[in-house]
């Protein structure tokens, strides 16, 4: 496996290609938009870089193939005020395997250490927390937009390589095909 980080080299649509290749049969998965994921790293619109900094990686099969995907951050503001000291992992994709897995998480956790971090929280993202939070745990159908969405496989990545669950959040979901209630009219 090659580990590969997001340069101006390599571009960033490499980055989101991994979404796709991981969703491709996946016809309940969204995709999120591009730019708006660019924009959370991008310095210029991501308040967060006034004192923090973030770095994402992919990661190729032997045979050059996108098998997944990270983001490390850290929130020096917010790492100050946490014991332990946290920063974060995100936007991760991945397939079923867990030695791939580990090999992303541990990326993260070791460029965090690098920053003087204690602890890793995931999957949370470089910013606000109202979108791309989370590992969906049940409830794997079409979801709104920018709601959590991930192959049923992620919790158990996740939890094999230590991550606990420290806060649940809910999303909720309206049937749109169905006819509503008199009284929602």
């Amino acid at each position: 496996m090659k580990l590969i980080p997001i340069t101006k080299e390599t571009g960033s649509a490499i980055f989101h290609d991994v979404g796709r290749v991981i969703y491709q049969d996946d016809p309940n998965w969204i995709a999120p938009l591009d730019m708006e994921v660019e924009n959370i790293f991008n310095p210029a619109k991501n308040s967060c870089f006034a004192d923090g900094e973030a770095e994402r990686w992919v990661l190729e099969d032997d045979q050059g193939q996108l098998i997944g995907r990270i983001a490390a951050f850290v929130d020096y503001k917010k790492a100050r005020k946490s014991d332990p000291q946290a920063g974060g992992v995100g936007f991760f994709e991945c397939i079923d395997d867990q030695v791939a897995a580990n090999l992303l998480f541990d990326t993260g956790r070791d460029w965090l250490k690098e920053r003087g971090m204690q602890a890793m929280d995931g999957s949370i993202n470089f910013g606000e927390n109202f979108s791309y939070w989370g590992v969906l745990v049940e409830g794997f159908m079409k979801q709104g937009y920018g709601m959590p969405y991930n192959k049923p496989y992620y919790q158990k990545l996740f939890e094999n390589y230590g991550f606990k669950d420290y806060f649940q959040q809910f999303s909720y979901h309206i049937d749109l095909s169905k006819t509503w209630p008199e009284r929602m009219i």
